[in-house]
C-alpha cells in the first residue's frame, strides 16, 4: 500500500514538473491566468460588499460571516482550477480523438491519469490570495481554536465533494457525441454553490442539498464551524462525499465499457 502511494506521488510530481515547464514557455498566458482569477475573486468579494451596503444581515449571517463563506468557496475553486479544471475541458477531445486509448494502456489508474494530469500553475499562485482572505475573515468571525484546527480537513472534504460531482458530470460524456457542453453545467453548479444554502427557497434548497448536493460543499462545513450544534448538513456532506465517490468509480467503469475507440 505504501509503495503504491509513493508511486502515485512520484507520478503526480512528474505531472506538476511538466505543467510548470509547459507554462513557462507561455509566460503571457501564465500571467493572464493569474490576473483573470484575481479579477474574478475581487468581483466576488465586491458583490458581497455592495449587498451589505443595503442590508445588515442575510438570513442570520452578517457581512464577515458571508465573506468567510465566500473565501472558503473561493479556496475550493482555486484548488479545483489548479488541480483538475483543465482536464475536464480536455476530456471530450480524448474521447473523440481516441487518445484515451493510450491512457488505458498505462499501468496507473486511468481515472487518475485522465483527470489529475493537467495542472494550472497560474491558478496555483493565487493561493497567496485565497488562503490569506480565508484566514483574515476567519479572524473577523472569531473562529474557535477547534474550528481553526478543523478548517484544513473541511477544505479537503469540500474539495473531494466538489471533485466527485464534477467527475460524475464528466463521465456522462462517454454517452454523448459532444460532451464539452457538460462543462458549462459543471460551472453553473459551482456558481450556485458559492452562496449559502439558506438564500434558496425550500424545495430548491432540498433538491440541491440532497439530490445534487452542491449546496453542501460550503454550507455543510461552514454552518458547523459557526455552530457545532448545526451538524446535520456536515454529516450529510460526508455521506454524500462517500456515496458520490463510489458512484464515480462505478460510472467510470461503466463508461469505459461503453467507450468505442475513435482510433480503431
Amino acid at each position: 500500500m505504501l509503495k503504491q502511494i509513493q508511486q502515485y506521488l512520484s507520478v503526480y510530481q512528474s505531472f506538476v514538473s511538466t505543467s510548470f515547464a509547459e507554462s513557462m514557455n507561455f509566460r503571457l498566458h501564465f500571467v493572464l491566468l493569474i490576473v483573470m482569477d484575481l479579477f474574478f475573486y475581487g468581483s466576488a468579494f465586491f458583490t458581497i460588499e455592495i449587498i451589505y451596503n443595503q442590508v445588515t444581515v442575510i438570513g442570520t449571517w452578517n457581512k464577515h460571516q458571508v465573506m468567510f463563506f465566500l473565501a472558503f468557496m473561493l479556496s475550493i475553486n482555486q484548488l479545483v482550477m489548479t488541480m483538475t479544471s483543465e482536464a475536464y475541458w480536455r476530456f471530450p477531445e480524448l474521447l473523440k480523438s481516441g487518445e484515451l486509448d493510450f491512457i488505458l494502456l498505462k499501468p496507473v489508474n486511468s481515472l487518475f491519469l485522465t483527470f489529475f494530469r493537467y495542472i494550472r500553475p497560474g491558478s496555483a499562485f493565487n493561493i497567496f490570495f485565497t488562503f490569506p482572505a480565508l484566514i483574515y475573515f476567519g479572524v473577523k468571525v472569531d473562529l474557535t481554536p477547534l474550528a481553526w484546527g478543523l478548517l484544513p480537513f473541511f477544505l479537503l472534504f469540500a474539495f473531494l465533494l466538489q471533485s466527485a460531482i464534477d467527475l460524475l458530470i464528466a463521465t456522462s460524456m462517454f454517452w454523448m457525441l459532444e460532451g464539452t457542453g457538460m462543462n458549462f453545467l459543471r460551472m453553473e453548479f459551482q456558481q450556485m454553490s458559492r452562496w449559502p444554502d439558506f438564500i434558496y427557497p425550500g424545495l430548491f434548497r432540498n433538491l440541491f442539498s440532497f439530490g445534487v448536493p452542491i449546496l453542501l460543499i460550503g454550507s455543510g462545513p461552514i454552518r458547523f464551524l459557526f455552530n457545532p450544534n448545526d451538524f446535520i448538513p456536515f454529516v450529510a456532506m460526508l455521506g454524500a462525499c462517500f456515496l458520490l465517490w463510489v458512484l464515480v468509480a462505478l460510472f467510470w467503469k461503466k463508461g469505459l465499457r461503453a467507450y468505442e475507440s475513435a482510433s480503431s
